[in-house]
């Protein structure tokens, strides 16, 4: 949803519920909760200068919204044993993407999944601990889902964070 929703409304995603843009109190919010997840709530209240009970009450409607879809930790891959990454693209079988997407997300090392349009159907970022890893990733796990009709991959040999998110 953009946040520059014309008339403030919006719709919470998959929700069929109407959901008011983000004022700039709630921008505030969501860009300390994103720069520190296990901030407090009195900390972000003093931060933003509002008080504990608005900045609970906020904090629980922007979660109730899927504003705020959880809270995590940030992890370097290469650190964590991951040192293989890959974006696969997958071409599937037409009405098949509910099936498709469930299997995806049973397969160890896929990191996220997105349903496209343009000339691929499916783009998976898969991170694993070594191009064996990967291999079975691909040709053991993928191609055999029902659905995939076939897969294309691209090694990742440098990644970085944009600096223009509006949350980082």
């Amino acid at each position: 949803m953009s946040q520059e929703t014309a008339g403030g409304a919006g719709r919470a995603a998959g929700s069929g519920r109407s959901v008011r843009a983000l004022d700039e109190v709630d921008r505030r919010i969501v860009d300390e909760l994103v720069r520190d997840g296990r901030t407090s709530v009195r900390t972000l209240a003093e931060r933003i200068h509002i008080s504990r009970t608005n900045a609970y009450a906020r904090v629980e409607r922007l979660v109730r919204d899927r504003v705020i879809t959880g809270f995590h930790a940030r992890v370097a891959p290469e650190a964590a044993g991951l040192g293989t990454s890959a974006y696969m693209a997958l071409t599937i079988e037409q009405n098949t993407w509910r099936e498709v997407s469930a299997e995806l997300a049973q397969v160890r090392y896929v990191e996220h999944v997105a349903l496209l349009s343009g000339e691929h159907d499916v783009l998976a970022l898969v991170r694993a601990p070594d191009n064996a890893a990967l291999r079975d990733v691909v040709l053991d796990r993928v191609q055999r889902i029902a659905g995939v009709l076939s897969t294309r991959s691209w090694l990742v040999f440098e990644e970085f964070g944009g600096t223009q998110s509006p949350w980082q």
